[in-house]
């Protein structure tokens, strides 16, 4: 009997070690859920996280909305409707490049005027993160804040972004570059008549924009110490 009692606790004392070795990873993670930055209160990582996106939001509504801001940026800059992309082909084959640019660049400037009143609605959105979504947001990936402030303020954004997009299409004439082009096209035997939703494109597109260059901004506020521009975030993101 003292034999096996033995021989089970050879079998047995190691898989307990391992248990309690992966329960104090548990424990450690619980405890240290900055990635090895100790000493951080739960008003630290909400006020780290939420100056984040406020330095993110402020630098990406400001790059977006000066001129040029979506069209020369490549990354975001709003091309010829996805289902007119036939048409503008078209368009371009029968000598209208000219016009179809134009139209091109009054979308972006749509995108860059409207841009000018995103911050107060993106600084508005962060104010109602909970200490739970700080936690999740700081463990997850590096554009966690990102998509936490897309799925939470998604649609509200399209609802107040749409008038203002609305005005800024009216302001830079928008309608007056398209309507040619689409009054010309449609005329062309055989083809199918296009008539995109040029407001809600826009609107869309220009929260893509913005949503790409606010998760660039996280990338480089977790990453790079020079991006840590406030003491909050060199203590939330910084080294240890």
């Amino acid at each position: 009997m003292l034999k096996i009692k033995s021989l089970l606790f050879v079998f047995l004392f190691p898989l307990f070690v391992m248990g309690q070795i992966n329960m104090n990873d548990v424990l450690n993670d619980a405890k240290n859920v900055t990635h090895g930055k100790k000493n951080l209160s739960n008003d630290d990582i909400i006020g780290g996280l939420k100056e984040a996106l406020n330095v993110g939001t402020n630098n990406s509504t400001a790059s977006a909305s000066k001129v040029d801001g979506y069209l020369k940026n490549t990354k975001i800059k709003i091309p010829f409707p996805p289902e007119a992309q036939q048409m503008e082909k078209t368009l371009r084959d029968v000598g209208m490049n000219e016009q179809v640019d134009n139209f091109v660049v009054s979308m972006n400037r749509a995108a860059e005027e409207a841009a000018k009143s995103a911050a107060p609605i993106f600084l508005d959105a962060v104010k109602n993160m909970t200490i739970s979504d700080g936690m999740s947001i700081l463990k997850d990936n590096d554009t966690a804040a990102t998509h936490y402030l897309r799925k939470q303020t998604t649609a509200d954004l399209i609802v107040k972004f749409t008038p203002i997009i609305r005005d800024a299409i009216e302001k830079v004439k928008v309608t007056s570059y398209w309507n040619p082009l689409v009054t010309k096209y449609n005329k062309i035997p055989f083809v199918k008549k296009q008539n995109p939703n040029l407001e809600q494109y826009v609107t869309l597109k220009a929260l893509d924009g913005l949503f790409y260059l606010i998760s660039q901004e996280e990338l480089k506020i977790r990453k790079d110490p020079a991006a840590q521009v406030t003491d909050l975030l060199k203590k939330v993101f910084g080294g240890s």
